[in-house]
């Protein structure tokens, strides 16, 4: 091999060499990955992304939340520099999905965000760690944050409502910031007044011979909130087989 080709060849081995090295963000290093999407889970993921961890300087402990608390503050987004890479729990960022960074809550904890500006909401799923900014309390994806527009203006002051959780999130046993599952359910539908939760619980009172409707009364920002719930699931699994079944848009897995 002469001079020339081996410098040649010296070079794209190089090449490939850093091409395949990980970058560093703000919210640690993600690797490269050529598509996006939900990888599969273990309890070991979950226990790993409640333990403490220390961000410049500060630490910060996960910690399990209760359904109904809320928190104010500013909301931030991130979007593309970040699409198709690793999230805190293993998953790849997908800056289309509805999903948000959040410093300590559960991950796969649901949460409803409101713009204080224009009063748009959306639900999404915490599926990340972040942001590591003074003030901000949530950082959503690009599609969360355009739902509720706030996607040209890049903040916007906001609350941030604990829904329930997500189907994947799994029982930490034996620590203190354990979640402990009594028994699942199936939110489809939130409402303000009374009347609109009781018509929708006397249509689905009964569905496939087994689930029936519940009324669970909530306040948020003062008022009461009306949430309509499936109960009668004997699983985590089951729950989330009905949701795919689609005939509930938006529907998801609350926990008592």
């Amino acid at each position: 091999m002469s001079f020339s080709i081996r410098k040649i060849f010296l070079f794209a081995v190089i090449a490939v060499f850093f091409a395949g090295c990980t970058r560093t963000y703000n919210y640690g290093v993600y690797e490269s990955v050529p598509t996006y999407g939900k990888p599969k889970t273990s309890k070991a993921v979950h226990r790993a992304t409640m333990k403490p961890y220390t961000i410049n300087g500060r630490t910060y402990y996960p910690t399990v939340v209760s359904v109904g608390t809320v928190y104010r503050g500013v909301a931030s987004w991130y979007g593309r520099d970040f699409h198709g890479r690793k999230t805190s729990n293993g998953e790849y960022y997908n800056m289309h999905a509805l999903t948000a960074a959040h410093k300590t809550l559960p991950m796969n904890t649901m949460v409803k965000v409101t713009n204080l500006n224009n009063g748009r909401s959306v639900v999404v799923r915490i599926n990340d760690r972040g942001p590591f900014v003074k003030n901000r309390i949530i950082d959503l994806s690009y599609a969360a944050a355009k739902r509720i527009g706030m996607d040209r203006v890049g903040t916007a002051p906001v609350i941030v409502e604990v829904l329930g959780f997500d189907s994947t999130i799994s029982r930490l046993a034996g620590t203190k910031q354990e979640v402990m599952i009594s028994e699942f359910a199936v939110q489809i539908g939130s409402f303000r007044r009374i009347q609109g939760a009781e018509i929708t619980k006397e249509r689905y009172s009964l569905v496939d011979g087994r689930y029936r409707a519940v009324i669970k009364k909530f306040y948020f920002e003062g008022a009461p909130l009306y949430r309509v719930w499936l109960k009668g699931f004997k699983s985590e699994a089951e729950a989330r087989d009905f949701i795919n079944r689609g005939e509930f848009p938006g529907a998801f897995i609350v926990r008592e």
